[in-house]
């Protein structure tokens, strides 16, 4: 089967395509704005790279969020159109929460009691879900204050992944910390891998946005 992922929700335009588990092509660059200007073309791109049409895609995952709440609608806006363009392909959505915990999977040494996403807003919040050593949910996504989500990490041993980690950590935590990982956004391979899971076990979620706060608007000033 061959798997498109892509995700614009962060400080960057990712896309990976995959043929089962292994990767055919990738591209991913750094920004802050114009992730939807690029997003099509790179996808065309890839798929020619790969020789592959886009009537040749059997899944099409996308990141449904948290992040910036015009790169979350970017991408799910681009899922949504190819799945009315071909119904005949699958999209589902995945929470860069669960796209992080794939990529901690990798690594079993560095897993803890307590494994904490810890995912930027730009804000004095930050975006979170903790995880239990068998990366089972513990608590449901949320956004919150440093302080409040620290006793929660407290008492037990804790890994902390994610790319709001280090601006977390830059305050005293006192947190008996197993493991850190730092990263600027999701392993899009990994966001992939999670929709190629869903689709196989037939638990496919068509994309909806993942949305844990207003969005950021300013007033225009009246003259």
């Amino acid at each position: 089967m061959f798997n498109l992922a892509f995700d614009t929700t962060a400080a960057g335009c990712s896309i990976a395509l995959l043929k089962d588990e292994k990767k055919l092509a990738v591209f991913h660059q750094a920004m802050d704005f114009g992730q939807a200007e690029i997003l099509l073309p790179q996808i065309q791109n890839l798929l020619r790279q790969s020789e592959l049409a886009f009537s040749d895609l059997d899944l099409i995952t996308v990141c449904v969020g948290p992040g910036s709440f015009t790169g979350v609608r970017a991408s799910i806006a681009a899922a949504r159109a190819f799945g009315v363009a071909d119904p005949s392909v699958t999209v589902t959505g995945v929470n860069a929460f669960d796209a992080y915990a794939r990529t901690l999977a990798w690594y079993p040494e560095e897993i803890a009691a307590l494994n904490a996403v810890i995912i930027e807003t730009k804000r004095d919040d930050f975006y979170f879900q903790i995880f239990d050593r068998q990366l089972h949910k513990i608590t449901e996504p949320a956004a919150a204050a440093y302080e409040d989500i620290l006793p929660l990490l407290k008492d037990k041993k804790v890994t902390l992944i994610g790319d709001g980690v280090e601006r977390f950590l830059s305050a005293p935590s006192n947190l008996s910390l197993h493991a850190i990982r730092c990263q600027n956004g999701i392993d899009i391979v990994d966001l992939a891998l999670c929709g190629i899971t869903a689709y196989r076990a037939k638990k496919t979620d068509f994309p909806k946005p993942l949305y844990l706060r207003a969005p950021d608007v300013c007033l225009k000033k009246s003259a």
